[in-house]
Order: C-alpha cells, then sequence, then structure tokens
C-alpha cells in the first residue's frame, strides 16, 4: 500500500461524511499531524478534490470529485443497460426505479427513473442506502453469503426506523427466503412511508453486477402481483443483455 495515496482517500473520507470541517479537525479523525494533512490537502486542492471555503477556512469536497463519480456512472455497464429496461419498468409500475449496485455495506443507486405520473421528484443518482435495509441490498447480499456474513459479524445492525431487521439470525432468515425467489422486500426500513421489491441482477462472468427495483408508497403497499413479476423480468433482461448464461446467477 502506498502511504500517502492512502492518506488522501482517507481525507476524502472524512470530508464525504463531514461535509464541512477544519483542518485541525481534520487532523484529529486522521490521528496525524496537522502538517501532514495540510500537505495532503493542499495537493487535492491543487487538483480541484477538496476547496477550502474563504469565509471559514473550512474544506469540502471539490468539483473535481463529481466529475469523476459522472464518469463512473457514465462507464458503469450495469447502469447503461439499465436505463431503457428502469424507464419500461416505471411505466408498466407506475412506481419509481431504482438501480444500485453493492459497495461494502450500502448500496449506491446508479439510475433513478421517476414515478411515470409527472409529479415533482428528487434525483436520486448517488444517493447510499444501507444494504441490509433496502430492497435493492438484499436482493444482492442474498447471491453474495461472504458479504453477507461479514455483515451479519458485526453484531445489531443500524436501525434507521422501527421496522428495520437489526437481529443478525433474523436477517440471515431473510436472506434465505430472497434467495430462493429471487426477490427482495422491504417495507419502512429505510425511510418511513417508502417500501420496495427488487431483483438481482447477474453479469457475463456470472458474478452479481448489482440490482434494480421499485419505490413503493406505504399507501399502496403490497404491491400486486404483476409488480413481482415485472421486476423479475426487467433483472433477467438486464442481465441478459450483460451476458448472464441464465437468471439468477449462481451464490457466490
Amino acid at each position: 500500500m502506498i502511504q500517502s495515496v492512502d492518506r488522501a482517500i482517507r481525507v476524502l473520507g472524512v470530508l464525504h461524511g463531514a461535509r464541512r470541517i477544519s483542518l485541525s479537525e481534520l487532523s484529529a479523525r486522521l490521528e496525524l499531524p496537522p502538517s501532514t494533512v495540510h500537505g495532503i490537502v493542499k495537493t487535492l486542492v491543487a487538483h480541484g478534490m477538496v476547496v477550502q471555503d474563504r469565509a471559514s477556512a473550512q474544506y469540502r469536497l471539490g468539483p473535481a470529485v463529481l466529475k469523476l463519480g459522472t464518469v463512473y456512472l457514465h462507464t458503469l455497464e450495469l447502469r447503461s443497460h439499465a436505463i431503457a429496461w428502469s424507464d419500461e419498468l416505471s411505466a408498466r409500475t407506475g412506481f419509481a426505479v431504482r438501480t444500485g449496485v453493492l459497495m461494502l455495506d450500502e448500496v449506491l443507486v446508479v439510475h433513478h427513473s421517476p414515478r411515470p405520473d409527472g409529479s415533482r421528484q428528487m434525483p436520486e443518482v448517488g444517493i447510499v442506502i444501507p444494504a441490509h435495509a433496502c430492497a435493492l441490498g438484499k436482493a444482492a447480499l442474498a447471491y453474495l453469503p461472504g458479504r453477507a456474513r461479514a455483515l451479519l459479524g458485526d453484531g445489531p445492525l443500524r436501525s434507521m426506523t422501527a421496522e428495520t431487521i437489526v437481529e443478525p439470525d433474523d436477517l440471515a432468515e431473510h436472506l434465505e427466503r430472497v434467495r430462493v425467489d429471487a426477490y427482495a422486500v422491504e417495507q419502512e426500513e429505510a425511510v418511513l412511508g417508502e417500501c420496495g421489491a427488487a431483483a438481482p441482477v447477474f453479469d457475463a462472468s456470472g458474478a452479481l453486477a448489482g440490482a434494480v427495483g421499485v419505490v413503493v408508497p406505504m399507501s399502496e403497499w403490497p404491491p400486486a402481483e404483476s409488480v413481482r413479476s415485472a421486476v423479475r423480468d426487467t433483472a433477467r433482461a438486464i442481465s441478459r443483455e450483460l451476458g448472464a448464461a441464465g437468471w439468477p446467477g449462481p451464490v457466490a
């Protein structure tokens, strides 16, 4: 591991979580001398990865980070194939559609098709959701037992709402059912008033590529059986376009 690169990545990680932070606070969180942190931050500022607020002298993430993120999203094969199918799923069900990838213990939303009713909705590309608390995450974790065990091994999970499954044994049992059906659901586990249903997507190597699913208001839960079929059909179609030999794919 290259120490300077590792430290720069750690700086970006702290800034991502803190939004804005002073040099002294950044130094304390990283447990590094202020002079060392200042040198790293100065280099990141020069490349646009970090910017310093003139009024407060605090630091925050810079525009170059967004640029890199945009490049990542546009080159992500899953997203490129999911766009048309997600729009079709949204039109077919009347619900918003999210496509996500598993990143450590969270799901990153890489594509979002809003509800087709013309209502005002916030764009959701780039948001992260705890994997254990959303249908997308469960659909992915069910086919990655090793990742699931690592997550469950840390004891009770973070509670997002009163409905979040936090006990490792309960979530493990839930993931077993997901694996059988290739279909995951969650009811107000991440956000009150919001439920979800999702299915896994696989690539040409047979590996899990991500998951696709619908966002269902609590007032319309549970969805009709036709929604379940539509979600599974969409996941199968995207997997086929990615080159998967079969659906669902193998348990890794």
